[in-house]
């Protein structure tokens, strides 16, 4: 089972080259970036964990540049988004921009996609909020489409575009697609249609949420062995990192709750030896 890091780097954080060149010394096996394009200053849209609004929301930096920065500076680790608002991007700019993470860094791009809970946001983006779950899924497969022909082209109700060239193309043919979406049966029903990977928020209902999957990757017929189940955003002890690899779970991704430069590095040691005793364990 890998074991990667999440955080939400700003301006006023440890570097994204310095924490993905730790990551990897310390040996987790990715590292993955959320996205927050800007935060309307009306603060409509309540935050989904009932919460104060993070002062880091408003300062981070843009995903795709920052992996490519890490990129430079690593040799395995995979670099990804956790998660990218595909809906405010445009497909074909962002099939240009996964593409070209995935040439720089030899092949291990991620991209991380999900629907988006600001309203404002999307809306800033011109987005109706009640698109944004078929612009994503249209765009994902447009950037899939891209990535997969010398001669593109894609005609969708939202994203629409004649035969086109674009290169790069993903070293490996293609770009894994991670989902990050709650349980439910609409939204496992997109899993089972459009991901490499389903990344759940915790572990809270996973079990019983994985039967679910299972019944909606039945109802397409497909394999539902196919999708890699990554947890985001929890934090290792022995018992859960047991509790994972006992599921399946191809991957775990801890969370940085403090992205100061020296608490990050060593939230990432403490974690790495949490890991690592457990694994000790296991023989």
């Amino acid at each position: 089972m890998r074991v990667g890091v999440t955080a939400m780097l700003t301006d006023q954080s440890i570097s994204p080259v310095e924490l993905a060149v730790t990551a990897e010394a310390l040996g987790f096996d990715g590292l993955y970036l959320p996205e927050h394009t800007h935060i309307p200053t009306s603060r409509e849209s309540p935050h989904p964990l009932g919460i104060d609004l993070p002062e880091a929301y408003k300062r981070t930096l843009d995903p795709f540049v920052a992996l490519a920065a890490a990129a430079s500076r690593t040799q395995r680790i995979r670099l990804g988004t956790g998660i990218a608002l595909a809906a405010a991007r445009d497909p074909i700019l962002l099939a240009k921009e996964v593409a070209t993470l995935d040439l720089l860094s030899s092949g291990r791009a991620v991209l991380g996609v999900g629907f988006g809970w600001n309203r404002e946001e999307l809306a800033d983006h011109r987005v109706a909020f009640a698109d944004r779950r078929a612009i994503t899924w249209e765009t994902v497969e447009a950037c899939r489409t891209i990535w997969g022909s010398d001669r593109a082209e894609f005609h969708g109700d939202h994203v629409d575009f004649d035969p086109m060239w674009s290169w790069p193309k993903p070293v490996n043919g293609t770009v894994p697609v991670w989902v990050g979406v709650t349980p439910g049966p609409r939204n496992l029903a997109d899993v089972a249609a459009h991901a490499d990977a389903w990344i759940p928020h915790g572990s809270r209902g996973l079990q019983d949420a994985l039967e679910d999957l299972g019944k909606a990757c039945e109802a397409i017929d497909r394999d539902a062995a196919e999708i890699e189940i990554v947890p985001f955003g929890s934090l290792p002890s022995p018992d859960k990192l047991d509790w994972w690899a006992r599921i399946g779970c191809a991957e775990v991704v801890i969370v940085l709750l403090d992205v100061d430069r020296d608490a990050a590095r060593r939230e990432l040691e403490q974690a790495r030896a949490v890991v690592d005793d457990w694994r000790g364990q296991r023989g």
